[in-house]
């Protein structure tokens, strides 16, 4: 057998060696899907439209989100785990998805690995709102109440595991308060509870929160952010309320289907921090009460796995038990 002459061989090798860098350069060669698990209309969903339309701009590709809803946002979340790894579908979800492990005895799909998370889009505090008609124009004037008569106050949510509920748990939690749980169907009938007056209290994402507030329809008593926000500038952080504690974040996120190839999710984290550090996405999310994300790839896997394990505990002091 002839032998292959040297320069042969460092062409075949050179040729390889930027293989890798073609693979990343060339995506996204078509449409992109972004799965949102899911209804329209809701926080995670207006994060996913955003830099869905500034990646098509950035990118020439179109970048478009479905809305795939059911289950807690397992059955979108589970057909993008199953989806092709090849750059074409990647998944929007927020804090819910750190959640799913501990409120499901099993889920279709391998929680742990079976979807790789690739950045944040946006993270936004936490909201404690009453209705505009409440006694309570503070949180001590709430705890102060809640403490006279256990178990009298109530606060709703949009279901049972649902970032509201965990929400509201984790107030009750770190304020030692006994208050009566009342789930809806949803976060926006929930918000409709406490409009109406048929809850005390919602524990919400500040871009669910804002809208309200403004509008006059609730009162906002704080925000868990580390300092007071442009869009509630008079609302006091739970540091300044009292309960330095109560810090918890609701952050928007993007997961790839396991084995989709690293320079893709390399160049799709790099393509999203690119979107966020533009001044018209950074003045929309403010107005929501919301900050740019566009966490490194290796950040945010580590910090879904610490959300995982800081929400379970969360939801087993709660004693709520999986389905």
């Amino acid at each position: 057998m002839a032998s292959i002459p040297r320069r042969a061989l460092l062409a075949c090798a050179a040729t390889l060696a930027v293989l890798p860098a073609m693979a990343q350069s060339a995506w996204p060669d078509k449409p992109v899907r972004l799965v949102v698990p899911y209804a329209p209309g809701g926080t995670t969903d207006y994060a996913a439209r955003q830099i869905a339309q500034k990646l098509t701009e950035q990118t020439g590709k179109s970048f478009y989100v479905e809305n795939k809803a059911g289950a807690s946002g397992t059955i979108g979340s589970d057909m993008v785990a199953k989806a092709p790894a090849d750059g074409s579908s990647f998944l929007v979800n927020d804090t819910t998805y750190a959640m799913l492990p501990h409120l499901f005895k099993k889920l279709p799909w391998d929680h742990a690995s079976g979807l790789v998370p690739v950045t944040t889009i946006v993270d936004a505090p936490l909201v404690l709102v009453v209705g505009a008609a409440s006694p309570y124009k503070t949180v001590q004037d709430l705890v102060d109440a809640a403490r006279k008569s256990p178990d009298k106050l109530t606060f709703g949510s949009g279901g049972v595991g649902s970032s509201t509920h965990l929400g509201g748990e984790l107030f009750k939690q770190h304020g030692k308060l006994a208050l009566t749980h009342v789930p809806y169907k949803g976060a926006g009938e929930a918000m409709l509870g406490v409009v109406s007056g048929q809850v005390d209290v919602l524990v919400t994402a500040a871009p669910t929160a804002i809208p309200q507030v403004k509008g006059g329809k609730v009162r906002a008593l704080l925000v868990t952010s580390p300092k007071r926000l442009d869009a509630l500038a008079d609302v006091p952080t739970s540091a300044e309320a009292g309960m330095r504690a109560f810090n918890a974040t609701n952050w928007f996120g993007i997961a790839a289907p396991k084995g989709t190839p690293q320079p893709i999710i390399d160049k799709l984290q790099a393509e999203v921090k690119k979107a966020l550090a533009s001044p018209e996405l950074v003045k929309r999310f403010a107005e929501q009460g919301a900050a740019p994300g566009g966490m490194a790839v290796a950040e945010f896997q580590n910090y879904v796995k610490s959300q995982t394990q800081d929400w379970g505990a969360v939801i087993k002091a709660a004693g709520v038990q999986p389905e």
